[in-house]
């Protein structure tokens, strides 16, 4: 299911030529990334503080279609395409109406706080395959 998280274009997210700048599409990915988490009941800093783990973005395979503009009403969209035992693969694209501006392929890992790969936990899982959630989920 696709999860949508609305961004507005500001004078700052911009060049001087009032295109949205290219890396501040990967700001508002994040953004849609950690909305969609958050939406599932998963709070990251309560899995670092009690798991000890993060997620950390591993790829961004980005394409850059269409520019966004100063004041533009834009829509993160995200996907779950596929679900690892360590590593989340999603398609993420931004919207500007029906007209797609960017996407990206992104590879995220679950961390140890070390750094080193860890599985995703059982509980996270399942809330990220749309499980309804349970009691003492994160």
């Amino acid at each position: 299911m696709t999860h949508r998280h609305p961004v507005r274009v500001y004078y700052e997210d911009t060049d001087l030529a009032g295109i949205v700048y290219y890396a501040n599409y990967l700001k508002f990915i994040e953004r849609g990334r950690s909305e969609w988490v958050r939406g599932l009941g998963i709070d990251q800093m309560r899995l670092r503080a009690e798991e000890g783990i993060v997620f950390a973005v591993r790829r961004v395979d980005a394409e850059y279609l269409r520019p966004g503009l100063f004041g533009d009403d834009l829509v993160v969209a995200t996907d779950l395409l596929e679900l690892g035992g360590s590593r989340i693969e999603l398609r993420q694209e931004v919207w500007r109406g029906d007209e797609r501006l960017f996407t990206a392929a992104v590879t995220l890992v679950c961390l140890h706080e070390a750094g080193r790969a860890a599985r995703i936990p059982e509980a996270v899982r399942a809330l990220l395959m749309g499980a309804p959630q349970t009691k003492g989920a994160f």
